[in-house]
């Protein structure tokens, strides 16, 4: 009696991993800023019912958008964080082939965009001042280097003659302009709030003057995997869906998770997380495609991409549609 016990107790238990080894598993891959709805799928699980049944998740930090490329193109990502040209590059140059699920933040003239600054005294004013002058950037390669480079195009300067440019980063590029190593630098949130309390910094331009509104990062989805498991993709758009709706009525929220996401001050973060002093976001986190084509045909005719892309060759709408 006591052995028939314990094998029914063995089988049990058994059918009970094979039931948990059943829930697939989506490899995501994550980075910071601007990602609050995974912030609070990772750190408040027991708040979306389907994660954890429908399916689980793997959480992978990065440090920008184009390793994650990387992992996606090597198959070791199902999902993660793209911006325009980091999917672009992956498209064209190695043949990447995803789904925009959904999108995170964008910026547009109501609310923040990255912005150059220099000294309050300097005697730089207008485009044409910048001329033999370094700039800062935070990155070569990225969307906001591009989107810089187009600025000085269109206000007559030309980035390869005209200028330098040098990789300062966010965090630093306040004191390598208050210290005159480069003569203006980018500037985004937190560091932006910070400096402006500091002082001593003024605004030249920003990104908004370039195209607004102009999506900065969206969440994408492997094309093979989303056609193969569509059902899993959906329940995880859902539930970015669920948490972004979440956040935008509860900005307190947003900070808490993001607080213990990123260990940044909650009275800091209170100053500007999800109001005007931030990204623009969207609570159903729908793609603004018009926005994301306007990018990719800029950039084409720039000369920066070296092939026009379609924008809706990187969407599937019935992915983001609920299914009962």
């Amino acid at each position: 009696m006591k052995k028939t016990a314990a094998l029914l107790f063995a089988l049990m238990s058994c059918h009970g991993l094979s039931q948990a080894q059943e829930v697939p598993t989506l490899r995501v891959g994550w980075t910071i800023p601007g990602e609050e709805a995974k912030y609070l799928m990772a750190k408040r699980p027991e708040l979306f019912p389907q994660l954890g049944k429908k399916y689980q998740i793997q959480w992978t930090q990065f440090q920008g958008t184009s390793p994650m490329v990387q992992a996606m193109r090597a198959g070791v990502l199902e999902c993660s964080t793209m911006a325009p040209m980091s999917l672009a590059n992956g498209a064209i140059e190695s043949g990447l082939e995803a789904y925009i699920v959904a999108q995170h933040v964008h910026s547009d003239d109501k609310h923040f965009s990255v912005y150059w600054a220099v000294k309050e005294d300097s005697p730089i004013k207008t485009a044409a001042d910048l001329k033999g002058k370094v700039i800062g950037t935070n990155a070569y390669g990225a969307g906001v280097y591009f989107d810089m480079l187009l600025w000085l195009r269109q206000n007559g300067i030309d980035p390869d003659k005209d200028v330098k440019i040098v990789e300062t980063g966010f965090p630093p590029a306040a004191d390598a302009v208050r210290s005159g190593r480069i003569d203006a630098g980018p500037m985004a949130q937190p560091f932006a709030l910070l400096n402006e309390k500091k002082g001593g910094l003024r605004k030249l331009f920003s990104l908004s003057e370039v195209a607004s509104p102009s999506v900065q990062i969206f969440e994408a989805c492997s094309k093979s995997y989303s056609d193969a498991n569509p059902e899993v993709v959906r329940a995880y758009v859902q539930d970015l869906k669920t948490a972004m709706s979440m956040l935008s009525k509860d900005p307190a929220l947003a900070v808490e998770v993001t607080a213990q996401i990123t260990r940044a001050p909650k009275d800091l973060l209170a100053q500007y997380l999800f109001t005007d002093k931030d990204f623009a976001r969207v609570p159903d986190m729908q793609p603004d495609l018009e926005s994301i084509q306007g990018t990719y045909d800029r950039y084409h005719k720039a000369g920066f991409l070296k092939e026009a892309l379609n924008v809706q060759d990187f969407y599937r709408a019935d992915l983001r549609e609920a299914k009962p």
